[in-house]
């Protein structure tokens, strides 16, 4: 039988507050760490910030102190487990290392998404974000090596590829042509609506990330990179939240982000490789079966409807990190030269695509130029094809180095 978070009974919210000590919980070894479980602890950070943000929204805008109250108190663990959750990154894991963590994540769960969603409409959209991110690895590596002398191969392994893909200079496409058509709350499949939550959480945590600590580097190199690629971020942000359905109440909003929580924790629970870490997966699932108790208590009062009437019976087939790299191939040998117009997808670059890319670049592209300075210094650029060369023969090291 399905895990149904509904029926199960959770820890009561008075006894979900911890301490300071318990919140200050040890960091992983960033050294003998599994990749995917460094990609778990970003992707619930991500969730757990995500349901914060949004709460602090939802009480903007509303005039009911019962439920402001109800909020605040939901909010207050919320906080105290994306805390928990983010703490376990260690401080001496470079802010590199961190963002190689955050592409990891951007390619292997959105190409999981993308495997499993069933709107065919949905799946492209995620395919075309997929071989940006996956592109936003391969530049981070190659600056990995340029500033720390280290490859990437030493935080990803050999799980996730490390090549060219859409390349990040054709990726700024104007405001507009980043909106998507979004899902029917009233037909889409249960899936798909978690799936959009969790991959707008993902990808706001990323623009977040980079925002936040692209200026602490010293060198142009680095600094520009990261001002290039967190706008990047920002489309695919516009891109995901624009799927999720504006018809949707408040209080269905909070309860699908608290289910989504409660799916995402059981999720990682079952996959987890580290039995410590693996305890706090399963001690906040006990504490988000409780969060969504209130949240459907609120739906049920304030919209007159139960929260089983938008929730599937049970949790659907749990999410999981893995290898994707035969399905990232795939995309990248079919929908490369993919771009956007309007909620649509054309191969043609379009005149408005045009002009956007001849702005934004007119003084030079730093994701080309943090490749010119790797091979200038290296001879060659960092990839890691484990399975071969690259699908698209002119993006294969050798096409590329012919060009320049």
């Amino acid at each position: 039988m399905n895990f149904d978070p509904l029926t199960e009974k959770g820890i009561a919210l008075d006894d979900q507050v911890r301490n300071w000590s318990e919140l200050s919980v040890e960091p992983y070894d960033k050294m003998s760490v599994d990749p995917y479980t460094r990609c778990r602890v970003i992707a619930m950070n991500a969730i757990e910030v995500e349901a914060v943000m949004f709460s602090h929204q939802f009480a903007r805008h509303l005039d009911i102190p019962e439920v402001k109250a109800a909020l605040a108190e939901i909010r207050r663990i919320e906080q105290q487990q994306q805390k928990v959750v983010n703490w376990l990154t260690p401080a001496e894991e470079s802010t590199l290392e961190v963002t190689l963590g955050y592409e990891q994540v951007a390619v292997d769960l959105t190409a999981w998404l993308a495997r499993s969603e069933p709107d065919p409409y949905l799946r492209q959209t995620y395919d075309f974000g997929l071989l940006e991110d996956f592109d936003h690895l391969y530049r981070y590596a190659n600056l990995y090596e340029l500033l720390e002398g280290k490859t990437a191969e030493q935080v990803v392994h050999q799980l996730t590829e490390v090549m060219p893909g859409r390349p990040t200079q054709v990726e700024h496409r104007h405001p507009v042509d980043n909106i998507r058509r979004h899902y029917d709350k009233h037909t889409a499949d249960p899936l798909s609506r978690l799936h959009a939550l969790t991959i707008t959480a993902a990808e706001q945590q990323t623009m977040n990330f980079y925002m936040t600590i692209g200026n602490r580097y010293m060198e142009p190199l680095a600094r520009s990179l990261y001002a290039e690629i967190a706008m990047v971020e920002e489309e695919h942000v516009t891109q995901y939240e624009s799927m999720l359905d504006p018809g949707e109440s408040w209080f269905e909003q909070l309860v699908l982000h608290e289910y989504n929580e409660c799916y995402m924790y059981h999720s990682f629970a079952g996959q987890e490789t580290d039995p410590r870490i693996r305890r706090v997966w399963e001690l906040h699932l006990a504490m988000e079966i409780e969060q969504l108790r209130v949240a459907a208590d609120l739906m049920k009062r304030y919209d007159g409807r139960e929260a089983a009437e938008v929730l599937p019976a049970g949790l659907p087939e749990p999410v999981l990190l893995e290898p994707n790299k035969q399905y990232v191939r795939e995309v990248l040998a079919t929908q490369l030269d993919l771009t956007s117009l309007g909620t649509g997808y054309v191969m043609d670059a379009h005149d408005r695509f045009q002009d956007n890319l001849r702005k934004v670049n007119a003084g030079g592209n730093p994701s080309e130029r943090v490749i010119d300075a790797h091979r200038e210094r290296f001879g060659t650029e960092y990839r890691l094809e484990t399975e071969g060369r690259h699908p698209v023969e002119r993006l294969r090291e050798d096409a590329l180095a012919g060009r320049r």
